[in-house]
């Protein structure tokens, strides 16, 4: 999938590929999903055909009803009997998004299917959420209520009707305006939920709980709100019997430090996907995550790679001063990961001036591998060491394809999923960012990697590899001792970041970019406790 048209490609636990939308699940509501939570065309259409193919059907014509949306509510049961949190008992509830908009042809087979579910478990076992459009119109502020009523008479068109309705909107829903959506879309008045613009994310739960939302769910499908309600719990809640206004206090302080911080940092984000800034969406995230825990507010520099080459400052001075200038004043930089050759030389050379500056410098995959080319050109001399993804005929191959993936075939070719990392040196500050564990576990998306063979030459010079795969073979983790904070990684800590738990890497940089990374170190015994300020805040 191109970052440029779909943004993000997210990865997940057992190492299946989706969009941004899983991501944004998993980190808001702390789960662990797997390749099975996205149903896709493609994946329903697949299974039907190898059905027919095994002869499943028994030489039936195959047809959309009731072959195809049979095939999807079979995967919906499936799915949601499956654990996804850390308690490892089957969920209760699950939440179906059926994205697209109501009257889209690709969602036409879905909406059928639900309609066919709904039937099969009762109404007693589904609830139907809707979320409409209530824009604000012209100087006079007046809600307009049409493409919200127009949505849901296609919905009941299609054989469902909405059991509450989320109104999305600038400004608070009326009561005026919600006795009009309740009158013309049969919904009581009482389960038509203002969503309107808030300061930030981590009120809608306290949005949603003020209207009663919670209490509504759990007496349509017979649940106890004590028994259901959750917390992020980091730490404010200590009774699990808590009633569910009070456990909102977790998203509470959430809020509240969001609105309310001590400071500022400014991160420098070096990419090469500018057009869509949702192709670094969990990256940014996690940044925010990190700078919500040390209480200060995050500002983000987009800065191109391309314009920080030489051949930028030909081309186009004015943009390659304004990204040198914008590299140059932020406090920290972080190099995301990406494929292809255009703004590597840029990303390489974002790598040298923050190793020569002292500048807190994060490499992430590629990140890494530019700042291993970096480091071989100007420590060891290598002229013209590259990976051989940007130059097949490099004299110094210091990053290479691996070793047992295809070359001609791109699907499927990378190393994917939660993979071990060792930290062999304890005393390392990628040791110390993980609070000290040896063992750590992050996800991958690569296909070139950095030669275990060039490693002794580079830790001679002092770029040390402190974390490895099991087998000493692959690197995962780099960093540089005399250095406040030039930290790399082979793997994507930005997946497992949470707003109360954010990614040890990503809080390092923010605390080394704002000179309290020594004084939190010393602070937590030696080893970076993460949630620690979380637990203060409460």
């Amino acid at each position: 999938m191109s970052p440029l048209e779909h943004g993000e490609v997210y990865v997940l636990e057992d190492g299946g590929e989706a969009d941004l939308d899983l991501g944004n699940y998993e980190r808001f509501l702390d789960l662990t999903l797997t390749s099975g939570h996205s149903l896709t065309s493609g994946k329903v259409y697949e299974k039907v055909i190898k059905l027919e193919r095994t002869g499943h059907y028994l030489g039936k014509t195959v047809q959309m009803v009731p072959h195809v949306t049979d095939a999807i509510q079979e995967w919906i049961s499936d799915i949601a009997s499956k654990p996804v949190d850390r308690s490892g008992l089957r969920p209760e509830v699950c939440l179906v998004e059926l994205g697209g908009t109501v009257g889209d042809i690709e969602s036409a087979v879905y909406l059928e299917a639900m309609q066919q579910f709904l039937f099969k478990v009762g109404r007693e076992n589904f609830l139907m959420i809707h979320l409409g459009m209530v824009p604000v119109i012209g100087a006079t502020g007046e809600p307009k209520t049409k493409p919200c009523q127009h949505s849901v008479k296609l919905l009941r068109e299609a054989g469902l009707k909405p059991d509450l309705l989320m109104c999305r909107s600038e400004v608070p829903v009326d009561e005026a305006t919600r006795r009009k959506l309740s009158l013309f879309c049969q919904v009581a008045p009482e389960h038509v939920i203002s969503m309107h613009d808030v300061s930030n994310l981590y009120q809608v739960p306290l949005l949603l709980a003020e209207q009663n939302v919670g209490s509504i769910i759990c007496n349509h499908l017979g649940l106890s709100t004590s028994r259901v309600a959750r917390s992020l719990s980091f730490g404010c809640q200590k009774d699990a019997e808590t009633m569910p206004t009070q456990r909102l206090a977790d998203w509470k302080v959430l809020s509240d430090r969001t609105d309310s911080y001590i400071g500022n940092v400014t991160i420098a984000l070096v990419g090469k996907y500018m057009g869509n800034p949702d192709a670094y969406a969990s990256v940014v995230k996690a940044l925010q995550h990190a700078a919500l825990e040390a209480n200060l507010h995050l500002k983000l520099e987009w800065v191109d790679s391309s314009m920080l080459e030489p051949n930028a400052q030909q081309q186009e001075p004015k943009k390659y001063e304004a990204a040198w200038s914008a590299l140059k004043s932020a406090q920290g930089v972080l190099v995301p990961g990406g494929f292809g050759t255009r703004g590597i030389e840029g990303k390489v050379a974002t790598a040298g001036y923050c190793r020569a500056a002292k500048k807190p410098y994060l490499g992430i995959c590629v990140g890494l591998q530019t700042a291993v080319i970096e480091f071989a050109r100007s420590e060891l001399g290598w002229e013209g060491a590259n990976s051989t993804e940007f130059d097949e005929a490099t004299p110094h191959p210091v990053v290479e394809f691996l070793p047992e993936a295809s070359s001609t075939v791109m699907g499927g070719t990378m190393r994917l999923g939660s993979r071990a990392t060792i930290i062999r040196d304890p005393q390392s500050l990628a040791c110390k960012l993980y609070g000290g564990k040896p063992v750590i576990y992050e996800r991958h998306r690569h296909r070139y990697e950095v030669t275990a063979s060039c490693v002794p030459a580079f830790e001679a010079k002092g770029l040390h590899f402190t974390g490895q795969d099991d087998r000493a073979q692959r690197m995962e983790l780099c960093e540089l001792r005399d250095h406040p904070f030039f930290v790399a990684c082979q793997f994507h800590p930005e997946f497992q970041s949470r707003p109360a738990k954010p990614g040890p890497l990503f809080l390092g940089l923010v605390l080394a970019a704002t000179g309290q990374l020594e004084k939190r170190l010393e602070a937590d015994g030696g080893v970076l406790k993460v949630g620690a300020g979380f637990q203060k805040a409460c």
